[in-house]
């Protein structure tokens, strides 16, 4: 199917900051384009601030001043909505509301020809039920641009159920020849990127919800060890508390309060206080004026990550069994001066019991699936302390976890957390360790899974059941997770590089510690872990 031919007017209804920066991309792309908006005024006043920005790309050399002349002259307002009958495609940009949009397609339909494409920009609603009131909804898709959509690359393309084929390859099409990295996605909640990212704050919250970490540490931790580009509570202060709990609970309730989208309290409590972040001078972290400065408000101190004081690395650390995902630890240990003694640690260095993978179940099904039996590796330190990727814990003999990182050899932060037990010795040499590695060592409370460990895990296990459940196919949902939210890598890409059984397993050691479902790995999920190990679905 071929694109929208840019000699098609294009309108776009809602001249907010996204309808603005819709219409620049249209413009740009070569079609004439049409805002409206139902207050007065404000389509002429959006007509002059696209003017604006296409003069600021001028200043930049982005546009030379002959296409600047030509987009002004191919950009209007228009007064009415019958001026927009004309239009090849509308594009709606309006408040966030299923009746407002319903009403404005429904008068749309009855002004534009029988060939416009329509199109809905929403992030939260269903397209299906945006439809729902048209003669023929066939004819709407949705086109989820980001925000600011002249910079962004990603658009969703949203199939609702009455969706005709040829109109989504269309606005697919469209998309792509706007210069845009168009993914194709069913109707389903959050679509992809607001539904499979939503551990990435969720599980941020839980952790400071249970006092193993501070805001600025969970920050520190995923971009340091996880590659993010921004933490989540900083992310969240970005966004708008306000707007970014507003989806988490739209995404809860469009999946009937499934447990694996449970909103958080410390958030709603949050934005009951008004600290909505940025744009209110105050949410997780303090900002100067409520625009976004990066100071503290009234001498606010911004609060910083918990780092070590720096401590003397251990005279040898001893490899016992597969570190898996953390396997580059043994070379950067030896690059650090650190003598690495492999299978030569202490027969009573490390007990069996004490580097199973398995959790405090009371009973003998710990650990239970294809991977039972498995001794997940450690590097044993002089004082016998076993150092171990973050499972599960907390555990039942002395262990100090160290978290997941997307490449340990460039990470400049770990996050370690001591059992109960392990005394302070031991913890001193795992710092040490990793400073000699050249890493900052932020300790944390010993919770579960950690904070890079688990957060990836559920971003990888939703990712998957996205999958399976045919939201979209597993290139476009990397390719969302990247363009959309700027992730270092896509949760899929990410969980075929730690492989399907540790994913399952430090999942279901989760759903151990906490048995409402949130955590309970996806069916297809289990189905890869079983396939890699050989075993064999009951």
């Amino acid at each position: 199917m071929t694109a929208l031919d840019n000699t098609r007017t294009v309108a776009v209804v809602g001249a907010g900051t996204m309808g603005q920066g819709i219409a620049q991309v249209a413009l740009l792309a070569g079609h004439r384009v049409l805002l409206h908006d139902a207050a007065p005024g404000r389509a002429v006043a959006a007509v002059d601030g696209v003017g604006g920005r296409l003069d600021r790309l001028v200043a930049k050399g982005r546009l030379t001043p002959d296409g600047h002349k030509a987009a002004l002259a191919r950009l209007g307002a228009a007064r009415e909505p019958a001026e927009l009958a004309g239009a090849g495609l509308v594009v709606e940009a309006v408040v966030e509301d299923l009746a407002v949009k319903q009403r404005l397609f429904a008068d749309l339909e009855e002004t534009v020809a029988a060939d416009c494409l329509l199109a809905t920009n929403t992030s939260s609603l269903s397209v299906t039920a945006v439809a729902g009131s048209l003669r023929r909804p066939g004819r709407l898709v949705g086109m989820h641009f980001f925000n600011p959509a002249p910079l962004m690359p990603l658009v969703e393309v949203v199939a609702g159920a009455a969706s005709d084929p040829a109109a989504v390859a269309t606005a697919h099409a469209t998309a792509a020849a706007w210069g845009k990295t168009p993914v194709r996605c069913t109707d389903t909640p959050g679509f992809v990127v607001n539904r499979v990212a939503r551990p990435f704050y969720a599980e941020a919250l839980r952790v400071y919800e249970e006092r193993a970490a501070d805001p600025a540490t969970v920050d520190a931790l995923l971009t340091g060890s996880g590659g993010f580009a921004m933490g989540p509570f900083a992310l969240m202060d970005l966004i708008g508390q306000d707007v970014n709990e507003a989806v988490t609970r739209s995404v809860w309730e469009a999946f009937f309060r499934d447990p694996k989208f449970t909103p958080s309290l410390a958030q709603r409590r949050l934005v009951e206080s008004g600290r909505l972040g940025r744009k209110t001078g105050r949410g997780w972290f303090p900002y100067e004026g409520g625009a976004g400065g990066s100071g503290g408000t009234g001498g606010e101190p911004v609060p910083e990550p918990h780092t070590a004081e720096p401590a003397l690395p251990p005279r040898f650390v001893a490899v016992r069994g597969d570190l898996g995902p953390a396997r580059a630890l043994a070379a950067l240990a030896e690059e650090a001066g650190v003598e690495v003694r492999r299978d030569e640690a202490r027969g009573d260095a490390v007990r069996g019991d004490e580097v199973r993978g398995d959790v405090a179940r009371n009973g003998e099904d710990a650990g239970a699936g294809p991977w039972r039996g498995r001794e997940p590796g450690a590097l044993v330190l002089p004082s016998g302390t076993p150092l171990r990727l973050a499972d599960a814990g907390p555990h039942r003999a002395p262990v100090v976890s160290f978290d997941l990182a997307l490449d340990y050899r460039t990470a400049d932060r770990i996050g370690i957390a001591p059992s109960p037990g392990v005394h302070a010795a031991a913890v001193e040499e795992a710092t040490g360790l990793f400073q000699a590695m050249g890493k900052e060592v932020s300790v944390i409370r010993d919770v579960p899974g950690m904070v890079v460990a688990r957060t990836v895990a559920m971003l990888v296990d939703l990712a998957v059941d996205a999958v399976a459940r045919e939201v979209a196919s597993p290139e476009d949902i990397d390719t969302a997770m990247r363009l959309g939210v700027n992730y270092p890598l896509g949760p899929l890409a990410w969980g075929e590089a730690l492989s399907a059984p540790y994913v399952c397993a430090l999942l279901e050691n989760l759903h151990a510690w906490y048995p409402t479902g949130r955590y309970a790995p996806c069916p297809e999920l289990r189905r890869r872990a079983y396939a890699r190990t050989g075993g064999v679905i009951s």
